[in-house]
């Protein structure tokens, strides 16, 4: 468990910011250490590390006399819960998956065309694209297209930010490699769920990357689990169009 998720999960900073919000207004340390019976320096450590996370306040208040007038003495620090939804609860995120890909499964024989469209989509929006080259005055562009080497090295570089621990195979040594193999799916039991969609979206999202890099290849195919371990994503040339999954 890391230690912000243990921190989150602290049964007594719980208790604090239970306490804390369950108030009236803002409370003092010893106030809020007296409501839940320990000891103020316990308390102390604990609001501390809620105002660090963004879920408690801290405010300073001046002293008050009788019909709320400012009175003597030092101001005095008090705490009080953030206004919103607590961030630090349970997600469901896989849960939320699941039902777009349902939804999408309902599509029927379109449904994996769907999905490579999305994941087009997507893949243009994670890449920052290629300047377009200047047009000469007889109407060609001026400049070069990346080389394909490249293109697919930016392509390994997205993939490994997104989860899949990528690695180039049979390229020559200035040529762009002819495989990419994906040694983890960041997606593995919705790819075992729904793979024809998971797997499609995932080939729409490298060849919207590739396109958005303006890259002379493409991704032409995606071969779930070619192996126990790995995925594997052949490349060729842009003009030969991208094959299904197989």
């Amino acid at each position: 468990m890391s230690d912000v998720a243990a921190a989150h999960g602290s049964p007594r900073r719980r208790d604090v910011l239970d306490v804390l919000r369950s108030a009236a207004g803002p409370l003092g340390v010893a106030e809020t250490a007296e409501r839940i019976g320990v000891h103020p320096n316990t308390v102390r450590f604990h609001l501390d590390a809620l105002v660090a996370e963004g879920r408690v306040e801290r405010r300073t208040e001046e002293p008050r006399r009788a019909g709320r007038r400012p009175g003597p003495g030092r101001p005095r620090t008090v705490y009080a819960p953030r206004p919103g939804m607590d961030r630090a609860g349970v997600r469901g995120y896989h849960l939320l998956a699941r039902m777009l890909l349902g939804e999408l499964a309902s599509r029927g024989p379109g449904a994996r065309d769907a999905a490579v469209s999305t994941g087009r989509a997507w893949g243009r929006t994670l890449v920052q694209p290629q300047p377009q080259p200047l047009a000469s005055s007889s109407g060609a562009s001026s400049g070069p297209s990346p080389a394909a080497a490249d293109s697919a090295d930016r392509l390994v570089a997205l993939l490994g930010e997104l989860g899949f621990d990528p690695v180039s195979e049979g390229g020559g040594r200035d040529g762009p490699p002819r495989r990419i193999r994906l040694r983890h799916c960041p997606f593995l039991e919705l790819a075992e769920e729904q793979g024809e969609l998971v797997c499609s979206l995932h080939l729409g999202l490298m060849q919207g990357a590739l396109a958005a890099l303006g890259a002379p290849l493409t991704a032409s195919g995606l071969e779930p689990f070619a192996t126990a371990d790995s995925c594997l994503a052949h490349l060729a040339a842009a003009q030969a169009g991208a094959r299904a999954v197989e």
